[in-house]
């Protein structure tokens, strides 16, 4: 049996390896506690306001508050548009016991539709329950006063007020201010590509035509603040301090509402414009489009059922009658007057022979005068008194189109006037250079002609043609169109009190329009002067009796193309190929305070002087306090016969080679 082997244990070598294993144990504990420091001081001390910033971020949150929206007021201070405190009735889910139970009776009693009952029910699950919700948005008077005094019954329940756009004229003013809707997500991409986004984190509107659109930055004002103290779960605790919102900026327009009412009722039952405006500073007085809309309809959300009426309406209620351009017929003759003056090419003495038609060598084409047996020798003068279409053929043809389309631009035809809503069109200044580049083709003498009277290509707006009498009556001094007139200071004092105060606009001088020899401004106005205020003349019977001295010119703008041979009866055309009525006035002739520009669309009989002067005599007569003659004198029957423009159209008016 072979020895047993005994092991003698080293207790030396043991002792040393133990130690080895404690130090590297105790040296890797001290270096993750080394680590744990650094870590408690890196974010106590050194990370220690960025931290405690997070940690108020989630204590302490910043809420918007919506400034109120400036008023707009007319140039007699009164309100056109407002806000108005809008009802809506909300609830917060955990303040009501039976929630289920609690809507149906509450619906029962202001009878809110089940529609509406299931778009809250829809909210309420995806909203935290302390959250409100809006049950039933715009209440009605009745409504508020029921629920007043039931409210004791339904805990949790409560209406909420807020301010909403309101236009108290309606659709008198709809095409001159616009109007606030909601701002979708277009308006919030622009708002962010202009820095603006945070200054609109609690609007929910934003101007969308007119004014409210060109002068959004001022209406809008400045957002506010309210610091609150909330839980982890959202809920607002207390209110740690308020910043209050800067209310945006009132404005005064230049417009006078009861002009505009009286704009509305000439027009009533006709499509058209009225522009009347001061020629002094440029301010608009009136400026209506007929038929118009409501523009607290959008206000709200306008439902697809009221916008598809107004889209596919054929009277097209939509569109700024004002600022679209029609063929300005005979009103533009004044200025082509003062242009064959300005080029030498006739002068005030300077005759024709009118026998009723016109014609160029060589061509069959007869264009012929609304006067069928023509009006015998003619002036300058009696050219524009009874607006002899062969005269201004004779002179259209004399001057060309390039000094034509010049001059015409200098009255800033065929461009924007500048006035301050975004929805004005340029209309339409025809030249060599524009047709070229419109339809790629060449001028023709023929369409020179008709330019001669106000036709071809040629159309304009109701506002560039008061724009142009303007810088006719003022010889050469131009204004620019505008609405604004004063903006409401808000200043603030060292005692802390505000105090108010109108500051006027202030617009610069635009550069004069220089004539050769001034004179000729005298010879166009005289002109204008004797078709209003001599017997006989196309505007005489419309002005007949009034107690100011005006001055103006009529036109008939042919709508549809008419054949060599074929006579115009509006009997027997289309409504929309009827002519348009069109006129433009001044009052007094000596230093004029208003000027107007009527145009209205497919007149069933007549032409401007039957139809277009009665609607500028009634705002006229308003302006000067002259009320007694109003629509109780039938101005279409008066006695404007031969003498009118009512047959103009047919001239014929055909390309010419």
């Amino acid at each position: 049996m072979a020895p047993r082997r005994i092991i003698i244990r080293n207790h030396s070598s043991e002792a040393n390896l133990f130690a080895r294993r404690t130090f590297i144990a105790f040296a890797g504990v001290l270096l993750l506690l080394i680590i744990l420091f650094s870590n408690v001081y890196s974010l106590q001390v050194n990370s220690f306001e960025k931290y405690q910033t997070r940690s108020n971020s989630n204590r302490i949150k910043l809420l918007p508050v919506a400034p109120n929206r400036g008023l707009i007021y007319d140039r007699n201070g009164i309100i056109l548009a407002d806000n108005k405190p809008i009802y809506s009735l909300a609830v917060i889910p955990e303040d009501v016991e039976n929630l289920a139970t609690s809507i149906q009776e509450i619906s029962t009693l202001l009878d809110i539709s089940a529609d509406r009952q299931e778009k809250f029910f829809k909210a309420a699950k995806r909203k935290r329950r302390f959250k409100q919700i809006e049950l039933q948005p715009r209440l009605s008077e009745q409504q508020v006063a029921l629920f007043s005094v039931n409210q004791h019954k339904f805990p949790g329940i409560f209406i909420d007020a807020r301010l909403k756009r309101y236009y108290p004229f309606s659709e008198l003013t709809t095409h001159n201010l616009g109007y606030v809707a909601r701002i979708n997500r277009k308006d919030a991409n622009k708002l962010k590509r202009q820095g603006k986004f945070e200054n609109y984190a609690a609007t929910h509107g934003i101007g969308k035509l007119g004014i409210e659109k060109y002068y959004e930055e001022l209406l809008h004002g400045t957002i506010g603040h309210q610091e609150v103290e909330i839980n982890n779960q959202g809920r607002i605790l207390r209110t740690l301090s308020y910043t209050p919102p800067v209310q945006g900026k009132d404005l005064t327009l230049t417009l006078d509402i009861e002009l505009q009412m009286i704009a509305k009722r000439a027009l009533s039952g006709k499509r058209g414009a009225v522009v009347a405006m001061n020629p002094r500073t440029g301010g608009i007085l009136a400026m209506y489009s007929n038929p118009s809309y409501d523009g607290n309809l959008f206000v709200h959300g306008i439902s697809s059922k009221n916008y598809k009426k107004l889209l596919n309406s054929k009277d097209l209620p939509l569109i700024n009658r004002s600022v679209q351009g029609y063929p300005p017929a005979s009103t533009v003759k004044p200025f082509l007057a003062l242009t064959g003056l300005e080029e030498k090419v006739i002068t005030e003495n300077t005759k024709i022979w009118d026998p009723g038609w016109y014609q160029l060598e060589g061509l069959p084409n007869k264009y012929r005068d609304w006067k069928k047996w023509g009006h015998g020798w003619v002036n300058l003068t009696k050219a524009i008194e009874q607006s002899c279409n062969i005269y201004f053929f004779d002179l259209a043809f004399k001057l060309g189109i390039t000094k034509i389309s010049t001059m015409m631009e200098k009255f800033g035809f065929g461009d924007y006037t500048g006035i301050d809503i975004y929805e004005e069109s340029r209309a339409i200044m025809p030249s060599v250079a524009w047709k070229r580049t419109r339809y790629n083709k060449p001028w023709y003498t023929g369409e020179t002609l008709s330019v001669g009277i106000g036709q071809s290509y040629w159309t304009v707006t109701p506002l560039q043609l008061t724009q142009a009498i303007t810088t006719l009556v003022n010889h050469g001094e131009r204004k620019a169109p505008h609405f604004l007139k004063a903006i409401k200071e808000v200043t603030t004092d060292q005692d802390g009190s505000t105090q108010s105060a109108l500051e006027d606009v202030i617009y610069e001088e635009q550069a004069p329009l220089v004539l050769k020899q001034d004179k000729h401004w005298d010879i166009v106005l005289k002109a204008m002067h004797n078709t209003v205020q001599k017997l006989g003349a196309t505007a005489h019977a419309p002005f007949k009796g009034s107690k100011y001295d005006a001055a103006g010119k009529t036109g008939s703008a042919q709508v549809a193309r008419i054949k060599q041979n074929e006579k115009y009866d509006a009997n027997k055309t289309q409504e929309n190929k009827r002519d348009n009525a069109m006129f433009i006035a001044f009052a007094p002739y000596k230093n004029p305070e208003i000027v107007v520009a009527v145009a209205i669309e497919n007149v069933a009989k007549g032409g401007g002087g039957a139809n277009a002067a009665p609607v500028a005599r009634q705002i006229m007569d308003q302006y000067f306090g002259n009320r007694e003659i109003t629509s109780s004198i039938d101005y279409a029957s008066s006695q404007v016969t031969a003498e009118t423009e009512q047959h103009q159209h047919q001239a014929h008016f055909q390309e010419s080679d």
